[in-house]
């Protein structure tokens, strides 16, 4: 039972995007906002998952996986609701 509460108290990337914590970037990665552990943590679980991920779209696609990471950031960042952070060309959010 204790596992279950860890598991629904974890941090999810809608509601760190919410809070303000993370920002999308055009790189196709994540980046915090805040600096704290619970941040920190998801920010490399998610960017992890999206290496992973991209790995896999650039092998099938014959791409350089670079290429896959910035057209997903691309498409992430337009996709960005009102209020939430994320990191233009200039670097700025």
């Amino acid at each position: 039972m204790k596992r279950l509460a860890l598991i629904l108290l974890a941090l999810t990337l809608y509601d760190a995007r919410a809070q303000g914590r993370v920002g999308e970037t055009l790189s196709g990665y994540i980046a915090p906002i805040q600096q704290d552990a619970e941040t920190l943590a998801l920010v490399n679980r998610i960017n992890a998952a999206r290496t992973e991920s991209y790995q896999k779209l650039a092998d099938s696609n014959n791409l350089p996986v670079d290429e896959v990471a910035k057209m997903a950031g691309q498409k992430l960042v337009a996709r960005a609701q009102p209020g939430e952070y994320v990191k233009g060309i200039n670097g700025k959010w």
